[in-house]
């Protein structure tokens, strides 16, 4: 079988000390290789360091050898010319790696015509065949920031794909995205792999990695604790973690019984709301109520209104017909919401420590509460010298929620919370959503693509767009 990218001896340190520690492996043609870690496992960076694009202040030591071509981690310019061509990148962040002012198929088409050498025309067909086959060709003509996570990422997987490499390292690509969606682009890799390519998959999904199936290597810590077929490893793992892991899978999860007091006054209601957004209406005559302490679970395929919904209740967006009523004596700001992307979310040019201290200062809120809350959150105190571009989605996730919680909301529109997490750190933060609803009696909207996660949490669900 032949090797198309192997890794010899690759490390990233800052100026702290080794993040990641070296670590050796091979992608071979015809066969997915999975790396499956937890949040700030160091699992991104060694890809990001495999390509060379690590993070300003971060360096990488060893080799890789691309298609026969030795490459040294330490020289990530060199790696350039194979971008597209040799190498496609499916990123963590889609909203990040988008061109906010091009439309999707003009993102996808300039694959086609600089790394394919298509024309004009035949760029432009080839992207449309592509968005087609993810199923989003009605976004050709939209830019990204009208597009949902589950749409970016599907627009940025075709557009890694235009350049015709036959290496895919695709970073968590499946997270934000429902069932059905994940198997397709878990489909389209494989397909990559079945006509000769590889795909290197980042992942917290021990879905997505039983599906990928080839070799699996458990990182944690910076280091590869397990490595193997990923069948047996899943099925006998062999380290502590890997079983705690496993242990940690929703269906193992106990169900939550309610707690919310009968009669008590909504915080919160919708009558009768409508809206439609590019033409397309995505739900109309909703109604909606939510009591102190309740957990409601909004599912719906992706693309169906479930951000947009949560938009509306808050008033980030306008309803086109009904109306939400809220509390009129509580602050408008205790009325929160977690966003799907956090990135979209954080200013990226301070450090996370002093977007933390400007929101306590901006609300003269109680400063002492910060590093409880990132102790309960497993936030390294060091975290927040960093920006948001240096720490992993699932960190910054977990900033997003300290920020809420130091503002005490009644109401959290909680927007797949947990979809950059992995299991343990899933089942950690969802009890903390689940205390913060019982014990300060805010009540939670959560929407999330899985709807186990959601039948073991909430206390009823609602939801939106067809099957």
């Amino acid at each position: 079988m032949t090797t198309l990218l192997s890794v010899d001896a690759a490390s990233v340190s800052a100026a702290s000390g080794r993040i990641v520690s070296p670590v050796s492996f091979s992608l071979r043609a015809g066969r997915p290789f999975t790396i499956l870690g937890e949040t700030g496992s160091g699992k991104s960076l060694l890809a990001q360091a495999i390509i060379g694009v690590l993070p300003e202040g971060l360096t990488a030591t060893g080799m890789v050898t691309i298609d026969g071509q030795v490459l040294s981690l330490a020289e990530p310019k060199r790696f350039r010319p194979l971008w597209g061509r040799k190498v496609g990148v499916l990123p963590q962040e889609p909203w990040l790696a988008l061109d906010p002012t091009m439309v999707a198929v003009e993102q996808v088409a300039e694959g086609h015509r600089y790394l394919g050498r298509l024309g004009e025309d035949e760029a432009i067909s080839a992207a449309r065949t592509d968005l087609e086959a993810l199923g989003v060709l009605d976004a050709e003509a939209k830019l990204p920031g009208q597009l949902s996570g589950g749409m970016a990422q599907r627009v940025a997987f075709a557009a890694a794909r235009a350049g015709g490499a036959r290496i895919i390292i695709a970073d968590e690509p499946t997270k934000g995205l429902d069932v059905a969606r994940r198997d397709e682009v878990i489909a389209l890799l494989m397909q990559e792999v079945e006509a000769g390519g590889t795909v290197l998959t980042i992942t917290h999904d021990l879905a997505l990695a039983r599906q990928m199936g080839g070799d699996l290597a458990v990182m944690l810590d910076g280091r590869i604790v397990e490595t193997g077929e990923a069948a047996e490893v899943l099925s006998s793992p062999s380290h502590e973690y890997t079983r705690r892991l496993v242990a940690a899978e929703q269906e193992n999860w106990a169900h939550r019984a309610s707690a919310v007091a009968e009669h008590t006054d909504p915080i919160l209601v919708a009558s009768a709301i409508r809206k439609t957004r590019g033409g397309k209406l995505l739900f109309s005559g909703q109604n909606l109520s939510l009591r102190p302490g309740e957990i409601v679970g909004i599912t719906g395929p992706s693309g169906s209104g479930k951000s947009s919904l949560g938009d509306v209740l808050l008033g980030l967006l306008k309803a086109d017909a009904g109306e939400v009523t809220r509390l009129p004596q509580v602050k408008p700001v205790r009325y929160q919401k977690l966003y799907q992307d956090p990135p979209s979310a954080f200013p990226q040019k301070i450090t996370l420590g002093e977007a933390i201290a400007d929101l306590v200062r901006l609300h003269r809120l109680d400063g002492t509460r910060v590093q409880p809350l990132m102790e309960r959150l497993r936030l390294p105190p060091v975290l927040l010298t960093r920006l948001p571009t240096e720490v992993s989605g699932g960190e910054l996730q977990r900033f997003a929620l300290l920020r809420v919680l130091l503002l005490d909301p009644v109401f959290l529109f909680a927007d797949e919370p947990t979809s950059r997490l992995d299991l343990i750190t899933q089942q950690e933060t969802i009890d903390l959503l689940t205390e913060l609803a019982r014990e300060r009696n805010c009540a939670v909207l959560l929407v999330s693509h899985d709807a186990v996660l959601v039948e073991k949490t909430c206390d009823r669900q609602v939801r939106i767009g067809s099957a």
